[in-house]
């Protein structure tokens, strides 16, 4: 047994067999695509051999492992793991096929495994994950200001029921939707609630139509279905604008560059002190008898090898 424990230790460890691994985990992600659109019985066969694979490479990995604890506290094996067994689930167990397509989907997210495997990719990853208390406390400022805007967006725009018109003012709010209707055309009032006026301001950050909401309400005003200055309007979505592209999303662009100098400096210190070890190390391991500025004693030379 211990054999065989050795084998798969060794197996796992080979570089070699890693990059076949790779390059299987790419074939089964691009067929995992290809089998959304098309069926194949080829394509299929592939996926079968390819999913013997994998569970070839766990059960090595499983073995390899000093231990059951030290196999389940690796993410990755518990994630590996998870994502072959979801491949042996028999078809029988679903009356619908279009369930067990969407569960097998789920397989593609092995190609997640490539993170591990290039040293500019892991910095990366290492970097999102310093980053992501600064990221909370930003998030937190920037609720801060949605809120507010959204409370005022509402107070300010929120058009009025149409249910609730009649007479000259219905005729108004029906002139305001022919001439200025909402964009698209089947979407609520933006600032209708507190939830949708949020909304509104996400979609306006992203540069989405955010002139034409200006525009429409600008409208609005004019015709006297909101009683907003068209200046306040403008200094609204503006200001909005200003905050949130301009301020609060190069908080969280300033963050990241931060920690990944963080994380950059974090590497250099480990390969200076590596190898300040391995020098350290190599001058400890080539000292010998001889080789202090102590001269030797006539003869040390010739009888060093020497023995009683």
């Amino acid at each position: 047994m211990s054999r065989i424990k050795e084998l798969s230790a060794a197996l796992a460890n080979d570089k070699i067999f890693d990059v076949f691994i790779t390059v299987v985990i790419l074939v089964n992600s691009f067929l995992i695509g290809v089998q959304t659109t098309v069926y194949n019985h080829t394509v299929e066969l592939i996926q079968h051999a390819i999913l013997y694979i994998f569970t070839f490479e766990i059960v090595v990995r499983f073995i390899a492992a000093k231990d059951l604890k030290s196999f389940f506290t690796d993410g990755w094996n518990v994630f590996d793991l998870i994502l072959v067994l979801i491949g042996w689930i028999p078809a029988s167990l679903f009356d619908s096929a279009s369930t067990l397509m969407a569960l097998r989907v789920l397989r593609v997210f092995r190609i997640l495994r490539l993170l591990r495997t290039a040293k500019e990719i892991k910095l990366i990853v290492s970097v999102l994950i310093k980053s992501m208390k600064s990221m909370v406390y930003n998030c937190m400022l920037f609720m801060i200001f949605v809120y507010l805007y959204a409370v005022a967006g509402v107070s300010m725009f929120r058009l009025p029921d149409p249910a609730s018109l009649s007479g000259e003012k219905l005729q108004q709010y029906e002139m305001l939707m022919e001439k200025a209707p909402h964009s698209p055309a089947n979407s609520p009032d933006p600032f209708g609630s507190i939830g949708e006026g949020i909304f509104t301001l996400f979609r306006a950050l992203t540069g989405e139509d955010w002139t034409d909401l200006r525009y429409n309400l600008i409208t609005a005003s004019e015709m006297n279905v909101v009683h907003i200055n068209p200046t306040v309007i403008t200094c609204f979505f503006v200001s909005w604008f200003c905050i949130a592209a301009f301020l609060l999303l190069n908080l969280v662009t300033g963050a990241v560059i931060n920690n990944y100098q963080v994380a950059i400096q974090e590497v250099e210190d480990r390969k200076h002190r590596k190898t300040k070890a391995t020098g350290a190390d190599g001058e400890c391991g080539d000292s010998a008898p001889g080789d202090s500025d102590t001269p030797l004693e006539p003869g040390y030379a010739l009888n060093a090898g020497r023995t009683e």
